[in-house]
């Protein structure tokens, strides 16, 4: 499969033949599946807690004696019936995290990046620096390449401070690195700008599945 690559003014600047091979099928659907799900999971910090019973602030002392006051029995001010008393069952800290092996992950992103190029939602320019900060001007590039919707920049990691210092006040753009791209990245923007080196980075790690 061979990609257009355009310049930042939006104009063309060769091809680009995709080197990792693509799904044609419904291989990888569920580990796209699986990765997301893991990706969200991680994502919780998994804090909430609650104090039961032993935990409340009080005293042990029996609020009043068993028998002979004509009111319920209690044997506890941290009772959970109570105001100010235990929670039963409340949320306790634990860790969501769910494991997906490398190979999983792998296949997972090479689905999703298959079905983002055969949507014509990649686009790939032959560079990413960028001559000033300025936002306007990261907006013109934008607009010359067409790129509506949210849009998640992937550079090579070695462009210029202005490409994120122009991005970064920009609604609905985000940026990353093609060392850090992951599916949940992939699916998740209408379209995907990628630098010539950039994609050239995934590609090398897709080819090591």
């Amino acid at each position: 499969m061979k990609i257009s690559i355009k310049n930042l003014s939006g104009k063309a600047a060769g091809e680009l033949e995709v080197k990792f091979a693509l799904i044609e099928n419904g291989r990888g659907t569920q580990a796209v599946h699986d990765t997301v799900t893991a990706y969200r999971a991680a994502q919780r910090s998994g804090t909430a807690k609650a104090k039961n019973a032993g935990e409340v602030a009080g005293t042990n002392k029996k609020p009043w004696k068993q028998k002979g006051t004509g009111r319920a029995r209690a044997g506890s001010f941290q009772s959970p019936i109570w105001v100010g008393g235990g929670v039963t069952f409340g949320p306790r800290p634990r860790d969501y995290t769910k494991k997906i092996s490398k190979s999983t992950k792998a296949l997972a992103l090479r689905k999703a990046l298959t079905e983002r190029l055969k949507a014509g939602d990649v686009v790939v320019v032959d560079d990413l620096k960028l001559a000033s900060a300025k936002t306007k001007d990261f907006v013109n590039v934008i607009n010359a390449l067409e790129l509506t919707g949210t849009t998640l920049i992937v550079s090579g990691g070695e462009e210029n401070a202005n490409l994120t210092r122009a991005s970064r006040n920009i609604v609905g753009v985000t940026l990353t690195t093609g060392d850090s791209l992951n599916t949940y990245d992939v699916l998740r923007p209408d379209k995907l700008l990628f630098s010539k080196s950039a994609f050239e980075k995934v590609e090398a790690r897709l080819n090591k599945e």
